[in-house]
């Protein structure tokens, strides 16, 4: 195996196999076990790092497969052209998805209780309490609205950003936050889709620590010399990648 890239999503290189790590070829085949299993079966990451704004946003590109090249097989391009996103955010100023089809991206755009009534985007939910309940709704009929369409997503068809949830955590109590996120994280898994949350936190937060076990991986990005680099952390595993570019 030595010389060989193991693949986590589209041209996104997660573990070199030729590089050293802490368990020496433990934790290399650990990774090429489990890599393939993510994307089959569903999984969904967390994404930290304070102060790298530009370096999340490198990340989410890939993580939604954004831009992709083709693929190794023919499978994986099939994938690529028909590929679903969903993209949670409170920002007004979210970046286009040029590479995506028309019908296959959905933008959710939600706002806390000081911005008036429960609504989420354009959509009014009769009955909820909040925002942070319709907001919840929204996500889950939108991923279930893509299942329907595909007549069944196939593996890692689906693309789950939430960019970010820090604003929740501010307007409300954390566990109602952690419910959410944990609704979300199993709606995806539900389907086999790959889902990200980024928070723009030191991987040593009392906020990472909260939601890390919702999440298969937590992924640690940093900015040094002008280049963006990530670090992989599979959480069942226990083990981890070094530094490696973006």
């Amino acid at each position: 195996m030595n010389g060989r890239n193991i693949y986590f999503g589209d041209a996104y290189p997660l573990v070199r196999m030729d590089g050293e790590y802490a368990n020496g070829g433990e934790t290399r085949a650990a990774f090429a076990r489990t890599l393939p299993a993510l994307k089959r079966d569903g999984s969904n990451v967390l994404v930290v790092g304070e102060d790298v704004t530009a370096v999340h946003e490198v990340a989410c590109r890939e993580l939604c497969g954004c831009g992709d090249s083709d693929g190794d097989d023919g499978d994986e391009s099939a994938i690529d052209r028909s590929r679903y996103r969903v993209l949670v955010t409170d920002r007004a100023d979210r970046p286009s998805n040029e590479s995506a089809p028309s019908g296959t991206v959905r933008w959710i755009e939600y706002a806390t209780e000081a911005d008036g009534d429960p609504s989420v985007g354009d959509t009014q939910y009769a009955g909820c309490s909040d925002r942070l309940e319709a907001l919840g709704i929204e996500i889950i009929e939108t991923i279930d609205e893509f299942d329907a369409d595909a007549d069944g997503l196939a593996p890692a068809e689906l693309r789950v950003c939430v960019d970010s949830p820090m604003p929740l955590f501010r307007a409300y109590d954390a566990e109602r936050v952690f419910r959410l996120l944990h609704a979300t994280t199993a709606a995806i898994e539900h389907v086999n889709g790959m889902g990200h949350v980024h928070l723009p936190l030191a991987p040593d937060h009392e906020t990472v620590a909260l939601l890390e076990p919702l999440f298969d991986a937590v992924v640690e990005l940093r900015e040094r010399a002008g280049k963006y680099e990530q670090r992989w952390r599979l959480r069942e595993r226990r083990t981890r990648t070094e530094w490696l570019s973006l």
